[in-house]
């Protein structure tokens, strides 16, 4: 239901915008739903990046201020804008859609030092 695109290797400081389009969904669904990013680091547990829902953006504490989540519902997609990525930020991201829980496979960023 969910693919996401974008990842890559970039060097420390630099950007990537990751893209999850959910091509499956009706529109008024992937309007009203709450979607995240997440990513999960090797040897990690997966952990909540950004979310949006209608009005309101949520982001852990890790990220504030360089990374950017935005929805586009005419092209039914979600994007997580990264600046400033740091090696810590390496992982692989996953859109995610709640309550239909949808998941997509994954997209893999590598942040070079």
């Amino acid at each position: 239901q969910l693919q996401a695109s974008g990842g890559g290797f970039v060097q420390a400081g630099g950007s990537l915008r990751l893209s999850c389009v959910a091509s499956r969904m009706i529109t008024s669904v992937f309007n009203s739903a709450t979607l995240g990013w997440y990513r999960q680091a090797p040897g990690k547990q997966r952990e909540l990046v950004a979310t949006i829902s209608s009005g309101s953006t949520n982001y852990a504490d890790s990220v504030k201020g360089r990374f950017s989540i935005v929805r586009d519902s005419a092209k039914k997609r979600v994007y997580l804008q990264m600046n400033n990525l740091k090696a810590e930020d390496t992982g692989r991201y996953y859109c995610h859609s709640h309550p239909q829980d949808f998941w997509g496979q994954g997209t893999l960023v590598t942040v070079s030092s």
